[in-house]
């Protein structure tokens, strides 16, 4: 674009990002700018950096935003870009408002007084639940994407999300599932909703992150193979040191335990994941010298989280750690892992195991192990089976079988994961949470084939171990969903069937 010697229409905001550059946390600032606006607001970002005459252009492309004239006065920039298309503008709203750049910071205060587990019901074997999450409706996208660019206030948005919740329940109830989620419909994702509700850390799209990597559009092609839709998909972006001046989960816990009698679990990211998903050079080295003093923090605030969790009655709570199949599975051959973040880096397979292995143990030092669960899948972002991970679970059996939970919940339905054999060597301490349904494919897998599977793994463990789950949530991305609420609830029906048939065979309690 040609410089002109002033911008056509005055900015509704302004702010100066100085010398840096796209890849050094101007983004940043733009999205935490451009997001509340209105579509067709304007927003003047001035720069003295010169990469980013050519970066900003191109990000604006990617994202869909418009850039609609460029000044230049010395080293001084001027960039006026308009959220979506200018000509959404319906009328200017906003008096020009000037900003200095630089992100505003939280001061972490780390909890000082713990509370103590509160009873919670117990979780009888071959017990039915979901892993997670639960296909949003469409009213309910539209609310988490207005609540995250500032045009829905919070209140709000929580009020229609306790809707979402409720059915998301009532679906669970008419399957006949034994242990309760809510369904994550507060979420925009299994990992990256973290990122609203931590101190100094950021929800930014992953088109946002293309300048960042060496080659974009080969990263582009990758996700585009992956079946990731990275215009709708949001990455955590850590620009200070993480504090928890407010719960990531208590609040939907507290929630749907208003709505049931039952036991109730919630999923919450492990400390693997958010560690690999939140270390970026160049933006979180800003707040972290390096990925291990960033999983310090992230270590206590799961820490202080759990700690509410169970106060508040929660009877599971499950850490939810599928790269540690992309430590494993991954390689030249099958490229990158989406799950994993797009620009995580990690180091040889044997450290990296050693490093989650002991970030899990971190994190559940003093819990009781009977409320404690990991569940590990090898990638759900899609329903195409041929785009996630495949390989069995030996060179992760000595990891997992360190690992200090109570429950360990696994893919085992889909042949991706290998035969279930493999797991016989885990310790007895664990249950086996049996993925015995596949979430991705449309049809309902019949009683009887459930009942074969799950009796598979009771003699391989005991009944005593057993639990019946699908592979993964239903929609691990919530724009992204790998099947319909009326498929999802069917699957968990021919599920608690199954386990009902189950009980009655090996003359099992169901109370």
């Amino acid at each position: 674009m040609t410089p002109t010697p002033q911008h056509p229409h005055l900015p509704d905001i302004s702010f100066d990002g100085g010398d840096l550059d796209c890849g050094n946390g101007l983004l940043l600032l733009i999205r935490k700018h451009i997001d509340p606006m209105a579509r067709g607001g304007l927003l003047e970002i001035r720069s003295t950096e010169i990469s980013v005459d050519e970066d900003l252009p191109a990000w604006c492309r990617m994202t869909g935003n418009e850039l609609l004239s460029f000044t230049k006065e010395g080293k001084q920039r001027s960039f006026l870009v308009a959220k979506g298309r200018y000509a959404e503008r319906k009328h200017s709203t906003l008096p020009a408002q000037t900003s200095h750049g630089g992100v505003q910071r939280v001061e972490v205060k780390p909890m000082t007084q713990w509370p103590s587990p509160a009873p919670a019901p117990r979780i009888l074997p071959l017990s039915v639940m979901g892993i997670g999450s639960w296909p949003r409706p469409r009213w309910m996208l539209q609310a988490m994407h207005e609540h995250m660019e500032g045009r829905l206030d919070e209140a709000t948005f929580q009020r229609t999300a306790d809707d979402a919740v409720r059915l998301a329940v009532a679906a669970q109830s008419r399957a006949g599932v034994h242990v309760m989620t809510d369904g994550e419909q507060r979420r925009d994702s299994y990992s990256s909703f973290v990122a609203s509700r931590l101190d100094n850390c950021q929800l930014i799209p992953l088109t946002d992150l293309l300048p960042l990597v060496d080659d974009p559009e080969e990263f582009a092609r990758e996700l585009r193979a992956l079946d990731v839709p990275a215009g709708d998909v949001r990455h955590p972006a850590v620009f200070g040191p993480l504090g928890r001046s407010k719960g990531i989960a208590v609040h939907e816990a507290e929630f749907t335990r208003s709505l049931t009698a039952l036991p109730v679990k919630v999923a919450l990211p492990g400390p693997y994941l958010l560690t690999r998903t939140m270390w970026m050079e160049c933006i979180s080295d800003r707040a972290y010298a390096n990925r291990e003093d960033l999983a310090k923090d992230v270590v206590r605030i799961l820490r202080e989280e759990i700690a509410c969790l169970l106060a508040a009655g929660v009877a599971l709570v499950q850490l939810d750690e599928p790269v540690l199949s992309e430590v494993v599975f991954s390689g030249p051959a099958t490229q990158r892992s989406f799950m994993c973040g797009a620009l995580s880096a990690k180091s040889d397979t044997p450290i990296e195991l050693a490093f989650a292995r002991d970030l899990v143990n971190a994190v559940t030092e003093g819990f009781p192990l009977e409320r404690l669960a990991l569940h590990m899948c090898r990638g759900n972002w899609t329903a195409d089976e041929s785009a996630a991970l495949a390989g069995d679970y030996r060179p992760l059996a000595s990891t997992l079988s360190a690992l200090r939970v109570g429950t360990v919940l696994l893919e085992l339905c889909t042949p991706r994961a290998g035969e279930m054999e493999i797991l016989k060597s885990l310790p007895e301490r664990f249950r086996i949470g049996v993925g015995a349904c596949n979430q991705k494919h449309a049809h309902v897998e019949s009683v009887d084939s459930i009942m074969a599977h799950a009796e598979r793994a009771i003699k391989l463990f005991g009944a005593e171990r057993v639990l019946l789950t699908p592979d993964c949530g239903f929609a691990t991305f919530a724009d992204n969903p790998v099947n319909s609420e009326a498929t999802a609830e069917a699957k968990l029906a021919a599920l608690a069937q199954a386990a009902q048939r189950l009980r009655e065979r090996h003359h099992m309690a169901c109370e």
